[in-house]
């Protein structure tokens, strides 16, 4: 069977998308194909407004095994722009994981190694089992990250530590990352699917204006001094007010009721 991203809307949930990493045998290893399918289904749930989060995960109990290094060796036989427009993809579906306005969990079981990793920190939340191990093991093999990895790490973990993660190209264990807060919920090995699709059907009752508006204001924090944030901040606030989600929520507050976005 060939590498594939798989998207099903699980009977369980009522607003949940989830994608899983299918690359049997292999450890679910990473493959252009899945790349392509990942940024066109981030696209199809943007203009679904029954889909309110996303959950990636992967098939087997195994998040993703990086790049598939049999494939990386046949590429060196072959022109470099062949890797660089593989990566260039692999660059605009961890875009587009970022552009989403809806919230994108990791459910992490097994292992999230190389782009795995990179894949797994390019989502909103991460949700690991208390058994699961993240590595960014490029140095080892004579690699360097792609997939925004070395970026995502410079900016959750002190420079030291991310160093150390990056020249080392050891395991670290999911609890340990919990500690660093790189990682937000543990789960039993085995649960870490159930667990992140609960909280995206969590998710999916709060308001989409506001979630989407809130994600951009995370992404543009750490590019714009704080005077410019402020002024983001106050446009966002008075666009929200101004939005249909807002008289609901206040509505809803106001009434001690769960309120219902549409």
């Amino acid at each position: 069977m060939s590498a594939e991203l798989l998207a099903s809307r699980p009977a369980e949930s009522e607003s949940t998308l989830v994608l899983t990493l299918s690359n049997p045998g292999a450890r679910n290893a990473l493959h252009p194909d899945m790349y392509a399918a990942g940024i066109e289904a981030l696209d199809t749930a943007e203009r679904d407004a029954s889909i309110r989060a996303i959950v990636l995960t992967g098939a087997d109990r195994f998040f993703c095994a990086g790049g598939n290094l049999n494939r990386l060796l046949e590429n060196r036989a072959k022109d470099p722009a062949v890797q660089a427009q593989s990566i260039d993809l692999l660059g605009e579906w961890i875009a587009a994981l970022r552009a989403s306005t809806k919230p994108v969990i990791a459910a992490v079981e097994g292992a999230a190694a190389g782009a795995g990793f990179s894949l797994a920190l390019a989502c909103d939340l991460i949700v690991a089992a208390d058994d699961a191990k993240f590595v960014m093991s490029y140095a080892r093999v004579g690699l360097t990250p792609d997939g925004g990895g070395s970026w995502f790490l410079a900016r959750a973990l002190p420079r030291q530590l991310a160093a150390e993660v990056l020249f080392e190209g050891k395991p670290i264990v999911a609890t340990r990352l919990h500690e660093l807060g790189v990682v937000n919920r543990l789960a039993k090995a085995g649960a870490a699917r159930d667990a992140a699709i609960a909280w995206a059907d969590d998710l999916g009752k709060i308001s989409p204006n506001a979630l989407a508006r809130i994600k951009g204001l995370i992404d543009a924090a750490g590019a714009q001094p704080l005077a410019d944030h402020l002024v983001a901040e106050r446009d966002s606030f008075v666009a929200s007010l101004h939005h249909g989600d807002a008289p609901e929520g206040i509505t809803a507050f106001l009434e001690k009721r769960s309120p219902v976005y549409k």
